[in-house]
């Protein structure tokens, strides 16, 4: 079956945020790298997909004007099979991601980048719904601590961990940068 490695919004607007956490970071870039290189000495196409929203100033670090619509620093050079904008959280919604994956031949994608919870389970849930097989690493993507509505914490080990829980064996494989490499060449 022929498989897609999408880093999904891997770009610097998130080093512009109050929660940005260089020592989660760190985790993330060495798993996100090892999957990039991986997939490419695989031979197998890797797609960028960032995410832009409103308003359109320099003051917002997702407006394109603001210039951190850009690969994240720490994220390993790759050459891009396709780059796609986002205005949602699922990369399948109006980006023509979905279009490009099905004119190539894509049956399984390799979802990885940041949010965790947010545009990476997203894509995750409505790929699988789409019909594609989704391998989610969850090593290879990015969270930041939250709070819960009634103000407790919410650590990032435990978003990730619910987002692996609640995605395994229903929408995707969750499986390791390994997991996922062996996969995709077998």
């Amino acid at each position: 079956m022929k498989t897609c490695l999408i880093v999904i919004d891997a770009q610097e607007s998130f080093r512009q945020r109050a929660y940005w956490n260089e020592s989660q970071a760190a985790r993330y870039f060495a798993a996100q790298n090892a999957l990039i290189e991986g997939c490419a000495a695989a031979g197998l196409p890797i797609v960028r997909v960032f995410h832009t929203d409103e308003p359109s100033d320099a003051s917002n670090p997702f407006a394109v004007e603001s210039g951190h619509v850009r690969p994240i620093g720490g994220i390993a050079a790759f050459d891009a099979a396709a780059t796609f904008t986002k205005h949602r959280h699922s990369a399948l919604v109006n980006s023509g991601l979905d279009v490009w994956l099905t004119q190539n031949g894509i049956g399984r994608l390799i979802v990885s980048g940041i949010r965790t919870e947010q545009c990476c389970e997203t894509t995750t849930r409505h790929a699988s719904d789409l019909g594609w097989e989704v391998d989610y690493v969850t090593d290879a993507t990015l969270t930041f601590d939250m709070k819960h509505p009634d103000g407790s914490p919410l650590a990032a080990a435990d978003i990730k961990a619910r987002t692996a829980a609640v995605l395994h064996g229903r929408f995707a494989t969750v499986c390791t940068v390994t997991q996922a490499l062996e996969r995709a060449v077998a």
